[in-house]
């Protein structure tokens, strides 16, 4: 029987991964609209694209996403535009029927200061990390969301809260891309050009988690097929977001010159004290997601190297975008 299944956000880096695993089986039917077919934030395009697709699951992986200095510069369209393209989605699938939804949020939901590593209890604890609360408070709505159509209609919605993604298909815009793309663009470009030294932002302190995006996108299969009795057997109390990561974190600085490594960047890297470090540490606890049979493949190292791959591809390509 052909299951029918809406990804939101296909063309993003967590979509496109998610596409690539479920074409795989043949009993999957992949609905996409990119943005010229489906506005997401226009409430009555989504109702209608519903009404039309005969839809049985929905991945919603897609947001308006960026690093620290886009949080920064532009905190109103990062909470409206995923504030409604969340709310459209949810209520849209509900409205036609779909019992079972994917979202996908971020472990910047947590409090900058939580006890490390930060298990899915800590939500809603504590004041999170001002850069990018706007953000962080979409993606919370989107969860409460999901645990409020489960309650009230019994839906079987259910959100997955990823650490810090990279690899095939991100963003590597020399200002609104993360940390990883950031890196190895301004890496490889030293490198081409020959420059003395790269500067990169802030003490290099902090400690990040790094997920490759292909083993993101198999954990989000993974908890949206598993049933609910195993869910519940494993999980207790069953709570309504399960955390995705490696439960291995590194500095900052270490991941700079892991990726200044990986490019073969010989200069020197330069740290710019005066831009923010922002949360001194985000480390996830993955014990659940782990009891309940799922556990990451790709190591940080093998997967910084795919993403240059990637990124060299691109460049190749002329899909890099230079503004």
């Amino acid at each position: 029987m052909t299951k029918r299944i809406f990804v939101a956000g296909h063309n993003g880096m967590v979509g496109s991964a998610i596409v690539r695993q479920l074409s795989q089986d043949p009993i999957n039917e992949i609905i996409t609209a990119n943005r010229a077919e489906l506005d997401l934030v226009n409430q009555q395009s989504v109702n209608d694209f519903f009404a039309s697709q005969n839809i049985d699951e929905v991945y919603l992986g897609a947001a308006k996403v960026g690093g620290i200095h886009a949080n920064n510069t532009y905190p109103a369209e990062f909470i409206y535009q995923n504030l409604m393209i969340e709310a459209n989605i949810i209520h849209a699938a509900h409205s036609n029927d779909v019992q079972k939804l994917l979202f996908l949020g971020s472990s910047c939901i947590y409090p900058k200061l939580a006890e490390q590593p930060m298990s899915e209890g800590v939500l809603l604890t504590g004041t999170l990390e001002p850069t990018n609360e706007p953000y962080a408070i979409a993606k919370i709505a989107g969860i409460k969301l999901c645990e409020s159509y489960n309650r009230q209609y019994g839906r079987d919605y259910r959100s997955v809260m990823p650490t810090n993604l990279y690899g095939p298909g991100d963003n590597y815009h020399p200002e609104n891309s993360h940390v990883i793309p950031a890196l190895i663009r301004r890496f490889h470009e030293a490198k081409v050009g020959n420059k003395p030294h790269v500067v990169a932002w802030g003490s290099g302190s902090p400690k990040r988690e790094f997920l490759f995006v292909d083993d993101m996108a198999e954990a989000s299969i993974h908890i949206m097929n598993i049933s609910q009795e195993k869910i519940q057997k494993n999980i207790e109390p069953l709570l309504s977001h399960i955390n995705v990561g490696t439960g291995i974190d590194c500095s900052i600085k270490e991941l700079t010159e892991n990726i200044s490594n990986v490019v073969g960047y010989k200069g020197e890297i330069v740290w710019d004290k005066t831009k923010p470090d922002g949360a001194p540490r985000k480390l996830l606890d993955i014990k659940k997601i782990n009891s309940i049979g799922w556990c990451p493949k790709v190591g940080l190292e093998h997967g910084l190297k795919l993403a240059y791959e990637d990124f060299l591809k691109m460049n190749l390509k002329g899909k890099l975008i230079n503004a």
